[in-house]
């Protein structure tokens, strides 16, 4: 598991890093690729190779497709982090982007990384028709705006020291976080032009995959150690913010996560029988992991 996260991020970063070095110098350069790079573990692109695997797609396409992804969610934690957001000096073991170059840098570099996922999708680089890339760029859209990313955060933030039913928590968990997810799980099917209703099929296993994330994240604000975690902890009782922990209890929370897998796992067997091991891997890995 370890060496093929490591194999999937060296080769995501190699492709950014020559996909940069092809555009023309500018000031924001530094801040994306501070922001970018080394670019944490690829967990999201870690699912996109699991869920091509299962629809044999070419590796180096969903390599690509995963780079575009990776900037996406870049972008999301430097704006995360900003003082008007989650107001965090600490990210991936270093400080924050805003903190590095300042607050209004740290903005437009995450603006940039934010029109590069789309710069990446449109490249010459992705070898698929232009029908299938405009329906990576819709959803991969429409998963990071008001109804995915910038939606759930908004929630997130606007949830803090009130009380919140689990259906609205659960609902934010997963545009902030699920969403993303989703388009990793439908991007393959999307590459191979399944029906509509199979790539729903597979966003519905990707939110579910991203909830799972988010209460693993959220256990290790719990009880995580900052140093080990690459980022401040504790930090979700002190805001106040509405999680499941903060509703149904450490313990119970573990709980429910496992639900969530057991359902995960059951839901793609009713599509691919025998191709679930690699995602129950990656499961394990991300209830199991520390940072």
């Amino acid at each position: 598991m370890q060496n093929s996260l490591i194999k999937i991020a060296n080769d995501t970063n190699l492709f950014l890093k020559n996909f940069i070095k092809k555009q023309k110098k500018t000031e924001l350069i530094s801040a994306m690729n501070y922001g970018l790079f080394p670019g944490g573990k690829k967990i999201r692109s870690k699912i996109l190779l699991d869920m091509g695997s299962l629809f044999k797609v070419d590796y180096k396409t969903l390599i690509i497709v995963g780079a575009a992804v990776e900037c996406i969610h870049a972008y999301s934690l430097i704006h995360d982090d900003l003082p008007c957001m989650d107001n965090d000096y600490l990210r991936r073991g270093k400080l924050s982007t805003h903190i590095k170059f300042g607050e209004s840098t740290a903005v437009l570099a995450g603006n940039s990384l934010l029109t590069m996922a789309f710069e990446i999708l449109t490249s010459n680089d992705l070898k698929v028709n232009e029908k299938i890339k405009v329906n990576l760029i819709k959803k991969l859209s429409e998963c990071s705006g008001h109804l995915g990313i910038a939606g759930g955060q908004y929630l997130d933030l606007s949830f803090e020291k009130k009380k919140i039913s689990k259906n609205r928590i659960i609902d934010m968990e997963i545009r902030k976080t699920g969403k993303l997810f989703s388009f990793c799980c439908m991007a393959p099917a999307i590459i191979k032009k399944k029906t509509l209703k199979e790539i729903n099929f597979f966003g519905n296993i990707g939110a579910n995959i991203g909830l799972l994330f988010q209460i693993a994240d959220d256990l290790i604000d719990f009880k995580g150690i900052s140093k080990i975690a690459g980022k401040k902890t504790g930090k979700d009782k002190k805001k106040g913010k509405a999680t499941l922990i903060s509703l149904l209890g450490y313990r119970n929370a573990i709980k429910y996560s496992g639900r969530i897998k057991s359902k995960i796992l059951k839901d793609l067997k009713k599509k691919h029988e025998s191709g679930s091991k690699n995602i129950n891997d990656t499961l394990n890995y991300i209830l199991t992991r520390q940072k």
